[in-house]
């Protein structure tokens, strides 16, 4: 079959960089989805993009679709047939709807019964006739944010400029609001020209020659050597934030680094506002000494070749001279503020209208902190520092430099704590509250700041679901999965031993005796708990647990998370062993029949009629026994689980647990339900999958 190549590419105004990379993934996979679904074979596919282009090359694409030959089943022969022999309105309707006739049908049996079928044979269509259909996943395409512009209907991310579309030397025929589709595409915005593309193998090499390149990989690898070049010719390093990195990537088409200047005046400032005037507004990389000391410089990443960087460089100092001009005004400004006089304006603030101000919030915080502090049995000065923390940890969100830099918010109240006399353990706290800020974040280190950070997400969390504010499909404005990860990480990392829902509860409390909300207490924490469940989940698997084991884990209420993932991870640990297949299918074997037994029913050892309701009963005591005297780890719970596995089989191959005796039927219930229990409370074995 022979085999062409098939390049896309649509052209726009620039696109945000953040949406860039997600924006080139999801084409791709339109597109391969596409292909794979009109039965159009090809070898390969790889993607270009950059802010003015987002383009695909599919490498060896069949020219036609494959053949298709299928077998299509019918009704049964005493419907196709009637008694007379001929063809029923059945047999005549089923082969018109296959484009067959009936004199095509066969007989073939299944089960015991005959059913017509036949075979239909369907031609594959040649590829070009079908790739004008592209148009449609080129305006399927959804975006975060889209825009209309001109007379057009179309909603985009941008304005669509131009359209490339060859298959092979051939151009592909369709038009999307009023550009058509061409062999042309363009080059650099002011360094390159509008080029015409003969095949798609010649996409990159021409593009290149009008200053593109098209690879956003090879666009990061070509910025990461300039830098790395400009470490050893200078002897700076210069730390690369991936994220920013990312960014930069998809804001430049042809990049070219270099570096500039501010004035060392500046260095007196905080290193991360000089460094988030930098990242945040400039997205400039920060240098420093081979010692990690901020120097005054900056490398910043230009649009485009060689020419007059010096100029370039003064453009870019001039601009963050003034941002830092600003940033060293705020910070002066700042320091005539004192603590009590920022907290008075935190009852000025609302934090959200059916929730209540920044100071009513700070008021909850501080009490759950307390009571947290209490439930986790916290020394004295742990208790003092956690409270102390609470109680000023948002007084930086009125400080100049907060306002202006929102993303300093925690970094600025520990710099500015300590600037007014509190002790560091305080200072800490109060910005590690907000840990983790993002999913590659850290925990905070500090017990006062777990303690801290784990009752402002809780109060967050719970207050939100209290008014209705839930996160739906992707729609999570306030951050609440986040937030509720956090609280995971926190607990785990910490390894604090206290139920979640317990901690739930406490919080329900809290925000109810404010009058927050209109839902029940129960309602709310059903809520609650499903909601968390899912984090615990998602948690579980990026730790590699299989389904069915986190399902196992998570079958009741969500009690202390350290030992639950302890749990999880025995389970996963022994899912392969020898033993584990009939170990669990022993226990399961107990909470299936548990079901049927009498609530709070007693178990009478007078009415055990053989001796291995007495040896199960008699294990099963001591078993429980040694877990309750015992600190036992989760592993040597399983293990003490799985030595009850002979017993139970014992039993129930000599024991009828429904006997027609009332009493023993129930006696025997009882002892089931309260093994039920015990097994429970480690996971529920029924829901893990055994071969």
């Amino acid at each position: 079959m022979n085999k062409q190549d098939l390049l896309l590419e649509i052209g726009l105004e620039e696109m945000p960089a953040r949406f860039v990379t997600g924006s080139i993934e999801q084409l791709t996979s339109k597109i391969e989805n596409w292909l794979k679904e009109k039965k159009i074979s090809f070898d390969s596919i790889t993607h270009f993009s950059t802010p003015r282009r987002l383009a695909v090359i599919a490498y060896g694409v069949s020219t036609s679709q494959e053949d298709v030959e299928e077998e299509a089943k019918g009704p049964a022969k005493k419907i196709a047939v009637d008694h007379e022999g001929n063809w029923s309105k059945a047999a005549v309707g089923f082969t018109r709807g296959q484009g067959m006739s009936v004199e095509d049908i066969y007989f073939k049996e299944i089960n015991g019964v005959e059913y017509a079928h036949v075979r239909k044979f369907t031609k594959g269509q040649a590829t070009k006739e079908i790739l004008p259909e592209i148009e449609h996943i080129i305006t399927g395409l959804t975006f975060p944010k889209n825009m209309r512009w001109a007379n057009e209907t179309l909603k985009y991310i941008r304005p669509i400029k131009w359209l490339l579309a060859i298959y092979g030397t051939e151009i592909i025929p369709f038009k999307i609001t009023n550009v058509s589709a061409s062999n042309r595409t363009n080059g650099h915005r002011f360094l390159g020209k509008e080029v015409e593309i003969g095949t798609p193998e010649e996409y990159v090499t021409k593009l290149l020659g009008e200053f593109v390149i098209a690879n956003a990989e090879e666009r990061k690898d070509a910025i990461l050597s300039q830098i790395s070049k400009l470490e050893e010719e200078q002897g700076w390093t210069i730390p690369v934030d991936e994220e920013l990195l990312e960014e930069v990537t998809n804001l430049v088409e042809y990049p070219t680094a270099l570096f500039g200047r501010f004035e060392e005046e500046f260095l007196e400032l905080p290193e991360e506002v000089l460094i988030t005037s930098m990242k945040e507004h400039q997205r400039y990389f920060p240098v420093k000494k081979k010692d990690g000391t901020l120097l005054p410089f900056f490398v910043t990443v230009r649009n485009g070749d060689h020419m007059h960087l010096e100029t370039v460089a003064k453009g870019n100092e001039k601009v963050l001279r003034a941002r830092l001009s600003d940033a060293a005004f705020f910070y002066r400004e700042d320091q005539k503020m004192n603590i009590p006089d920022a907290l008075a304006k935190l009852a000025s603030i609302v934090y959200h209208e059916e929730i209540g101000t920044l100071s009513e919030k700070v008021a909850r915080v501080r009490s759950l902190t307390n009571q947290l502090a209490e439930l986790l049995t916290f020394n004295d000065e742990d208790k003092k520092t956690a409270d102390r923390a609470a109680e000023i940890s948002k007084f930086d969100l009125v400080t100049h430099m907060v306002y202006e830099f929102p993303e300093l918010q925690g970094f600025m109240g520990e710099k500015y704590a300590k600037q007014k006399g509190e002790s560091e353990a305080v200072a800490v706290a109060i910005n590690e509250h907000y840990m983790p800020r993002n999913a590659d974040d850290s925990t905070p280190k500090s017990n006062s700041g777990a303690l801290l950070a784990l009752a402002e997400k809780l109060d967050t969390i719970v207050s939100f679901f209290a008014i209705g504010n839930i996160p739906s499909g992707s729609q999570d404005p306030y951050a609440l999965r986040r937030q509720a990860s956090g609280i995971v990480q926190i607990l785990i990392n910490k390894e604090w031993n206290v139920s979640l829902t317990d901690l739930l509860r406490l919080s329900i409390l809290s925000i109810k005796e404010k009058g927050i909300g209109e839902k029940g207490e129960e309602e709310l924490l059903l809520e609650l708990v499903a909601f968390f469940k899912l984090r615990l989940k998602h948690y579980l698997q990026e730790q590699s647990i299989r389904y069915d084991i986190i399902d196992a884990v998570l079958e009741k209420n969500i009690t202390a998370l350290p030992t639950l993932v302890k749990k999880a991870f025995v389970l996963q640990t022994k899912k392969d062993g020898s033993g584990f297949k009939e170990t669990v299918e022993a226990l399961s074997r107990v909470l299936t029949i548990s079901n049927k037994a009498v609530d709070n029913a007693e178990i009478k050892e007078s009415l055990f009629e053989n001796e291995y309701e007495t040896a199960l009963y008699n294990q099963y005591r001591g078993v429980k026994l040694g877990l309750e005297s015992n600190e036992a780890s989760e592993e040597e719970f399983f293990d003490k689980l799985a030595s009850l596995q002979g017993a139970i089989n014992d039993f129930f191959d000599h024991t009828m647990v429904m006997a027609e005796d009332q009493a023993l039927k129930n006696n025997r219930l009882a002892l089931m339900s309260q093994l039920a229990e015990l097994i429970i409370s480690f996971a529920n074995v029924k829901e893990i999958v055994t071969k």
